[in-house]
């Protein structure tokens, strides 16, 4: 049986020694070293930036500022593990996490934007949206739950209507979380064989892999249409989903000018 050897610096000793690593080390069945010393340190960076998540939303509410942070991106592709990671540690009642079901009988008589607007924040408020009105740009589309016009109609409107979001002052950051059709794969297999998970699974889920080629056609007309320079998309690669969930954090707290 052969030996496993690791080369660690001091740095790296120090950091498993944390309460962090020695959590990440006892976690495991079988020691591995690497995969504990890669765990701490995000769990580290994670709480660092978090701890900054509450400063910045301090300066929110002190200034009576209104934030908007729209989280698309494909089934499963971590938009809801990013939000709450973001809004772990952060004052509860100062913050909304919206993901609205399918509309009503009279929201599909209202002006499309009607029930986002409802949603809206307060000033002092920011509002997590998991899912947007970028439904109607690819998820409705695809599955035939708009009309062309209906979808048309959004497209023309869209990037006026978060002009205006910014225009009343607003700070809107809009991220995609972009994931392979193979990584897709795997984590619908994970949520089907995990029963702490496969009340995620929808209708819609099913079938996100036989339609990916429709997403990818939607999405590309939507990154075209709508990165804007005043309301751009931040693409984050959502594969590993440590990486993502701390890029989209560093991203968040760079957008607002907190000091």
């Amino acid at each position: 049986m052969k030996t496993k050897h690791y080369t660690l610096s001091s740095e790296d000793v120090d950091m498993l020694n944390t309460r962090f690593g020695m959590h990440a080390l006892l976690r495991n069945k079988r020691l591995n070293l690497n995969k504990s010393l890669a765990e701490a340190k995000y769990i580290i960076n994670l709480r660092r930036r978090q701890e900054e998540l509450i400063k910045m939303q301090q300066w929110v509410i002190e200034g009576d500022k209104k934030v908007v942070v729209v989280c698309e991106g494909r089934d499963a592709a971590g938009k809801g593990g990013a939000i709450r990671r973001m809004t772990e540690h952060i004052n509860p009642r100062n913050f909304n996490i919206v993901a609205l079901h399918i509309p009503t009988e009279d929201e599909q008589k209202q002006w499309f934007f009607q029930r986002y607007i409802n949603e809206l924040p307060k000033p002092g408020e920011i509002v997590f949206f998991d899912r947007s009105w970028y439904n109607r740009a690819v998820v409705e589309p695809v599955n035939g739950f708009c009309t062309e016009k209906e979808y048309e109609v959004f497209m023309s409107q869209v990037n006026d209507f978060e002009k205006m979001l910014i225009q009343s002052d607003t700070y809107l950051i809009k991220f995609y979380f972009s994931i392979t059709k193979k990584e897709q794969a795997k984590r619908f297999a994970d949520m089907r064989k995990n029963p702490l998970k496969r009340w995620k699974m929808t209708a819609v889920d099913e079938q996100a892999q036989a339609l990916w080629d429709d997403y990818s056609t939607y999405k590309k007309k939507m990154f075209e249409a709508t990165h804007t320079d005043h309301a751009p998309w931040i693409i984050i690669d959502a594969n590993q989903k440590a990486s993502a969930r701390l890029e989209a954090i560093e991203h968040l707290l760079k957008a607002i000018p907190f000091k």
